[in-house]
């Protein structure tokens, strides 16, 4: 099985710094329950799905308009027998012009096919990146987890509902 990490780019029509500020809006694409800050290395943020999905993110590396990297610690999946999967990884924006648009290259580092939380997170990450993030930036509306919304519904958006064994669908 593959060892490579998780990667997806988008494109889209704003500037790298555009970019670079909505990718920062984590409230604003990611989840609405986010508590902290983001942006400048040191800041720290908790992001949670009660009764999912927990993790905190410190930024590590900031070069606004090329570069943004979050560090994982305090994570915990409760969908997986490894709960602590997420642990020390690092989550990375790599952001570069080309042609007047911005490429946005995201990646999970330490996420990784052949961990047990690799489906489910990666549908929602790619959720989150082409329609959330991208939404955002282009149009000034991202789709974040809600605050009130439950794991049935945040995992239908994502089409992981099957995959967490929650029946239905949707």
């Amino acid at each position: 099985m593959s060892t490579a990490d998780f990667t997806a780019t988008i494109t889209v029509d704003a500037t790298p710094a555009q970019a670079f500020a909505a990718i920062n809006d984590v409230r604003g694409w990611w989840s609405e329950t986010i508590v902290g800050s983001t942006g400048t290395v040191g800041d720290s943020y908790r992001f949670e799905v009660p009764g999912a999905h927990r993790c905190t993110m410190t930024t590590t590396e900031s070069v606004p308009g090329r570069r943004l990297v979050w560090h994982v610690t305090d994570s915990s999946l409760s969908f997986v027998a490894d709960t602590a999967e997420w642990e020390d990884t690092d989550v990375v924006f790599d952001l570069t012009e080309r042609d007047g648009r911005t490429e946005i290259r995201f990646t999970h580092v330490g996420l990784r096919p052949s961990g047990e939380c690799y489906d489910i997170c990666t549908n929602a990450w790619g959720a989150y990146l082409t329609t959330s993030l991208h939404d955002l930036i282009t149009t000034g509306t991202g789709d974040p987890f809600r605050r009130g919304t439950t794991l049935e519904t945040e995992a239908a958006k994502h089409g992981n509902t099957e995959l967490l064994g929650l029946g239905g669908g949707a």
